[in-house]
């Protein structure tokens, strides 16, 4: 289809971690009671879902992939104003007037001249946007900073979300460390969590909060080349039972 497609594949050897991966799908299928999901880990934070034939985007970011070849979105969810997230180059490949987009205050302030159908969520809200449920969660960093009481990702700036297709419920954490509101969170099928230093958690905080909500599914993203972390993280989840790990080559 003209464009590139993480496979996915595995970091570490299966023969050391046999139930822990699922490799070699080109794009993953999830069934819910609402028909299929169909999940495409496009590069560092971004990602793509497909469901009812609807196309929904998350951070598009085109440094990892040709955004002029990629489906136009019904919906896109930014979850901070980055520019490794919020990229109005790869925005504008996908927009269309009637795409939803929905944004942190802070996207607003740096980006919303540039969109039209924009929904504002901060911490703590859920809305309905394009037919489907969003919820958006708290993200940000309690240990690394960029300087002195200066967090890289404060909190109340960034979301992570998450949206329910049918029965199932995807959590995207964005950039995020294992914060109290993840680790409380129910119900989640599949999960997204970043290992990217410093800006995010490393493989023990990301096992912290694996181990503590117990995703269904549970997809390493935005991990740069961590390999290490990856695998240290797939290390340290050896024995947890009910979490699935699904590793992006």
């Amino acid at each position: 289809m003209g464009r590139s497609i993480l496979l996915f594949g595995v970091l570490v050897a299966a023969l050391l971690f046999p139930t822990a991966i699922q490799a070699n799908s080109e794009k993953d299928i999830i069934e819910t009671s609402a028909g299929r999901l169909q999940i495409t880990l496009i590069g560092h934070g971004s990602l793509m879902f497909e469901h009812k034939g609807k196309i929904i985007h998350v951070d598009p970011w085109s440094k990892v992939d040709d955004y002029a070849k990629l489906p136009e979105a019904d919906l896109i969810l930014i979850t901070h104003h980055h520019r490794d997230h919020l990229d109005l180059s790869a925005l504008k490949e996908v927009m269309t007037d009637e795409t939803a987009v929905v944004m942190t205050p802070k996207c607003v302030d740096k980006a919303g001249d540039h969109i039209k159908n924009q929904t504002i969520m901060t911490n703590g809200q859920v809305k309905t946007v394009a037919g489907l449920m969003i919820e958006a969660v708290p993200a940000y960093n309690l240990v690394h900073m960029r300087s002195a009481g200066q967090p890289y990702h404060p909190k109340g700036e960034g979301n992570g979300y998450i949206i329910t297709f049918g029965d199932k419920r995807v959590y995207v954490a964005g950039d995020t460390e294992n914060t109290p509101e993840m680790k409380a969170l129910n119900n989640i099928d599949i999960a997204f969590l970043p290992m990217n230093l410093p800006y995010t958690m490393d493989s023990a905080m990301a096992a912290d909060a694996a181990k503590a909500f117990k995703p269904k599914i549970l997809y390493p993203y935005h991990t740069l080349f961590s390999e290490d972390q990856v695998s240290g993280f797939v290390e340290l989840m050896k024995g947890v039972e009910g979490v699935e790990i699904r590793v992006s080559k």
